[in-house]
């Protein structure tokens, strides 16, 4: 699977079969974890449960979980859908009716995906048991983009791994600060 052409072709039949998955749990409740997704609404609520229950430690994985995802929105957001133009994918190979309009921006990367992963691994550093509640609704986000046609799952994975990148940098930030400092 080396040729574009077969890449396409294949990221084209995958969302197709995630975006045709036909379970009732699924058609209510993905609708819904995207209206929480949006606008990044569920991790700054996630952070405000961090840091009202866990004192000090919730505290700080709130502020790098909100730091991670602060950072992937912007990598993917102002700096990656700018240089990479790709279009949504189009409302005739998703097969249900639930499409709802989408925005203009680049379909590619997933800034929903990229600020979920984002804020759940830089959260980690400072709570890992935190962090492994959020991986769920972070991975369900993922899975929701696909459904609801509003990404290719390549662009998922590219939103993931920016978020990833992030987290790991949110994690590693102080450590990096304090061997630089004179």
């Amino acid at each position: 699977m080396g040729d574009p052409v077969e890449w396409k072709e294949a990221d084209r039949r995958l969302t197709r079969r995630v975006a045709g998955w036909e379970s009732p749990l699924a058609r209510r409740f993905l609708p819904k974890l995207e209206s929480a997704a949006e606008h990044t609404k569920l991790w700054w609520c996630a952070a405000a449960v961090m840091a009202a229950a866990g004192g000090v430690r919730g505290k700080t994985a709130a502020v790098a979980g909100l730091a991670g995802m602060g950072m992937a929105e912007l990598l993917s957001n102002a700096v990656c859908k700018q240089l990479y133009d790709r279009r949504r994918p189009p409302e005739g190979l998703i097969p249900h009716d639930d499409v709802h309009p989408r925005p203009d921006s680049s379909s590619f990367p997933s800034g929903h995906t990229a600020a979920a992963v984002g804020f759940t691994v830089a959260a980690a550093g400072a709570w890992p048991g935190a962090a492994a509640v959020c991986a769920v609704p972070a991975a369900l986000v993922a899975v929701e983009r696909v459904h609801s046609g509003a990404h290719y799952p390549s662009d998922v994975a590219a939103g993931a791994v920016i978020g990833l990148a992030t987290g790991l940098l949110v994690r590693r930030s102080p450590g990096l600060l304090v061997r630089h400092l004179p």
